[in-house]
């Protein structure tokens, strides 16, 4: 079982695919970020609450930019866990972020957008705002490897 296989079954441990304050709570680096969620229906806001930890610039002060972007990162890939169940943690492909403006040392909001899936691949945006939804600090393109549930993976021609 590879390391990421490992950490997924122990997230899914820790509760169903579909109960996702679990699969949050699983995560390290989320749990050092802060990050909460909220439930509306289908409908998923990640919350990732100001801590003094997450100051990039204290001159401003302003979030730090990797912050932001992990925090965008992984509302996308618990937004594609949470659409449907996975065999495995989805694997970024390539991610393009836009920092649209200065992150304040206040709460930060976040949705998954999933545009696209399809058998193995997921195109997915996700915004992340402050006071206003209509105003993002930044947003994330991204592309991910995923594995349905149901789909068997089959060995690749050629190899041996």
């Amino acid at each position: 079982m590879s390391g990421d296989s490992k950490i997924f079954s122990d997230l899914r441990l820790a509760g169903e695919a579909t109960d996702i304050e679990a699969l949050l709570a699983g995560i390290p680096y989320a749990r050092h970020l802060g990050m909460e969620v909220e439930r509306q229906g289908r409908e998923l806001t990640f919350i990732m609450r100001f801590a003094p930890h997450l100051i990039g610039n204290p001159r401003l002060p302003a979030l730090h930019g990797g912050v932001i972007g992990s925090f965008l990162e992984t509302a996308a890939i618990l937004g594609l866990i949470w659409d449907a169940p996975l065999q495995q943690l989805p694997k970024p492909v390539d991610i393009g972020i836009d920092f649209l403006r200065s992150g304040k040392p206040v709460d930060t909001f976040a949705r998954a957008i999933i545009s696209k899936r399809g058998r193995r691949v997921a195109n997915v945006r996700a915004e992340a705002w402050q006071e206003e939804q209509g105003r993002p600090i930044a947003s994330l393109h991204g592309h991910f490897l995923i594995m349905p549930d149901a789909q068997i993976p089959s060995p690749l021609v050629g190899e041996g």
